[in-house]
């Protein structure tokens, strides 16, 4: 039963975030708008941790499975892809700098929040 749960929470925030996305134009992916509403549940307690453990760790350990349409897209664009090659490459590199540091910002950021309370 408590996967089931995990499941519905998960995807409740999941609709909820494409909802939303519709509702501000589609400028942030409903994707991103859900995890950072079930993200929220959970800081504020609204969600127990409990509740989406299992289902959470069941996708994050098959996490290589949601790789794999994009790199099928990737595969079918390779000849666009290879033509401008250094400037994707550039890109990338760059985006992943910038995902790294944001990433560890917001860690800091909640770990400073968390010794506060």
């Amino acid at each position: 039963m408590n996967i089931i749960k995990g499941i519905f929470v998960i995807l409740l925030h999941l609709v909820l975030g494409n909802l939303l996305s519709s509702l501000i134009g589609g400028f942030v992916p409903g994707s991103v708008l859900g995890m950072i509403l079930l993200f929220g549940s959970l800081m504020s307690g609204l969600v127990k941790e409990e509740s989406v453990r299992d289902v959470a760790t069941f996708l994050t350990d098959n996490m290589a499975l949601f790789f794999i349409p994009a790199l099928i897209g990737i595969l079918d664009m390779w000849g666009l892809i290879k033509v401008h090659f250094w400037g994707w490459l550039i890109l990338l590199t760059l985006t992943a700098v910038i995902v790294m540091a944001v990433s560890g910002w917001t860690k800091q950021l909640t770990d400073k929040i968390w010794r506060k309370k």
